[in-house]
């Protein structure tokens, strides 16, 4: 069975599992699972946490996040394409909704077989380092891995994430040669990267922002146009002299296409309720993340937006998986 045939017939089941049991007026009818494409300790994991956490006493029933990592972000998305009991939703982040289509063989067409509802905001990646390096800034990094060729290690979340699209940039701009670790997610990179298995990462601002002001790790700068409140005496790469390196990774919920018209409203305006709370605010506010408000069609308009800018990027960069 092909891949279009095999996603008709979900939404069809879709359909018929809602007019069934009348969904769309009743729904929430169990509890809702909020599916994250990487293991519990990274940025899309607290995003999903800091929604899941107040949207529950709004939907009137348990909110549970369910972390599916691997594949570069996609486990979880392609399971959601693929849900049929009306109450998945997945914790979609740029990696997978924009880049990943690009350089993977997927089951699931992330503008066909998902529906964007709720975006919740977006993080830049930060330039950390290992406290076992010896590298005190962004200059001395590149001294250091130009004089050590392929020996330096840098850590992503998975191919074809964020992180490895900044570290890519980061490779052409400078002319090093670091060489590429792909994990299931951010998690079990952060511990690498504190033990010093490996040496360096772009990981996203709320993954190591704990362990930056722990000094569990070294922040060198930041890939953003200014700096973050959250580190505001770690430069920009641009102000530490690498110009055209800047990646965010931005994180919205999505839905199977077959959801009806009332429950992707219900969702959006429940979500859009919780991300007005001060306690939300302050919660992502402290994990450098942010909150930028739109409807549903503004959201939509922005998923193809940024599969095309990153399908471009992609294609002019020659980037390609390991």
């Amino acid at each position: 069975m092909n891949r279009r045939l095999a996603a008709s017939l979900t939404t069809l089941i879709a359909c018929a599992l809602w007019c069934s049991v009348g969904f769309a007026q009743e729904w929430p009818i169990k509890p809702v699972k909020i599916l994250v494409g990487s293991a519990p300790g990274g940025g899309t994991d607290a995003m999903a946490r800091a929604v899941a956490d107040r949207l529950g006493p709004l939907l009137k029933q348990p909110v549970v996040v369910e972390n599916k990592p691997g594949a570069s972000n996609t486990l979880a998305a392609d399971a959601t394409a693929k849900s049929t009991d009306g109450h998945t939703l997945l914790m979609g982040v740029s990696t997978a909704s924009a880049i990943a289509p690009h350089l993977l063989k997927l089951g699931y067409d992330s503008n066909k077989d998902l529906i964007p509802i709720a975006f919740v905001g977006s993080v830049p990646n930060v330039l950390v380092v290992s406290n076992t390096l010896d590298a005190r800034d962004v200059a001395g990094l590149v001294k250091l891995a130009k004089s050590k060729p392929g020996q330096l290690n840098y850590a992503t979340s998975g191919a074809g994430s964020t992180q490895h699209i900044a570290a890519e940039l980061f490779k052409e701009a400078t002319g090093v040669f670091i060489t590429h670790i792909p994990y299931r997610g951010s998690g079990p990179a952060i511990v690498d990267l504190i033990g010093g298995q490996v040496q360096m990462s772009f990981d996203t601002l709320p993954s190591v922002l704990g362990h930056i002001k722990g000094g569990k790790m070294k922040a060198l700068a930041v890939a953003d146009a200014k700096r973050n409140p959250q580190l505001p005496q770690v430069p920009t790469l641009a102000e530490a002299g690498i110009k055209g390196v800047e990646m965010s990774a931005w994180y919205g919920l999505y839905m199977p296409s077959g959801t009806p018209k009332a429950v992707q409203e219900r969702v959006l305006t429940e979500v859009n309720k919780v991300l007005a709370m001060p306690e939300t605010v302050s919660r992502l506010d402290g994990i450098g993340a942010a909150i930028t408000p739109m409807t549903q069609a503004q959201f939509v308009d922005f998923h193809k937006a940024e599969y095309q800018r990153f399908g471009d990027l992609i294609k002019r960069k020659n980037i390609k998986l390991d």
